[in-house]
């Protein structure tokens, strides 16, 4: 008999089970879904220290206002009314290096310069050395920093200090975000201006030092993009803006040959 093995959920005729538990008496009311979220990811129960930085990091995803996803999943829905996974799925098919991926590329990015390297004494300084090194080899390849600099907060993001706050207060503040955070005090030396670290990058960072995989990255993102989707069609139905939006481009349109 064929067998496929799996260690997330299976069910019979009378229960659920979900990482090896009754979904019914184990776990609903009982674990938040940013706790099952990480569970699911690693098979590992996250302590209410991870749980708490976990959740502070997606809910600084959640939504930025009409983004481009927002506005593909809220003219898909224009489009398509019938189809709300459809809406929901174009927006959350835009995320990419631009919006959402930058915290898989910045956790990414930390996690390699952080290879081949014993930072289990480092201090304050060692880890500002480390950044000169890092933020050097890139600006000497004409290569960008994933998650420093952000097109409106240009004098800082303000999610980025409460990320960082949580994660000293929890004691969960590991060597991505400790490398991220001195490339934060380190690159204006070398590039010759002052670069916000921004909250995408900072989530990115957070989620590597909570031990997430790093491949996975975007997926938590996408996850927390999720929720502020759902927001945007429910506001889509009440107060549409994807006509407006539709007519404006349409009607303004001008053809070149």
């Amino acid at each position: 008999m064929t067998e496929y093995k799996t260690g997330l959920g299976t069910s019979d005729a009378d229960n659920i089970y979900l990482l090896g538990h009754d979904v019914a008496n184990d776990l609903m009311g009982k674990v938040s879904f940013g706790e099952l979220a990480f569970w699911l990811a690693t098979k590992t129960r996250p302590t209410p220290s991870q749980v708490r930085l976990f959740e502070a990091v997606l809910v600084s995803l959640a939504d930025h206002g009409f983004t481009p996803t927002a506005i593909a999943s809220r003219l898909t829905y224009y489009s398509a009314p019938d189809s709300l996974q459809g809406a929901i799925a174009a927006g959350l098919l835009g995320g990419g290096s631009r919006f959402l991926g930058v915290t898989e590329d910045s956790g990414k990015f930390l996690n390699q310069k952080l290879q081949g390297i014993d930072y289990s004494s480092f201090e304050k300084s060692d880890w500002e050395e480390h950044a000169r090194k890092v933020v050097g080899e890139e600006n000497e390849h004409k290569r960008r920093i994933p998650g420093l600099g952000h097109p409106v907060h240009k004098q800082g993001d303000p999610r980025t200090p409460v990320i960082f706050r949580i994660a000293e207060e929890e004691n969960v503040l590991g060597p991505h975000l400790s490398l991220f955070r001195a490339i934060g005090e380190v690159h204006e030396e070398i590039l010759g201006k002052k670069l916000p670290l921004n909250g995408a990058g900072v989530g990115g960072a957070a989620l590597a030092d909570l031990g997430l995989p790093i491949d996975l990255l975007r997926g938590f993102a996408l996850i927390a993009r999720t929720a502020g989707l759902v927001g945007h069609l429910a506001e889509e139905q009440k107060n549409p803006i994807g006509p407006d939006v539709y007519y404006s481009v349409d009607r303004n349109a001008v053809y070149e040959a």
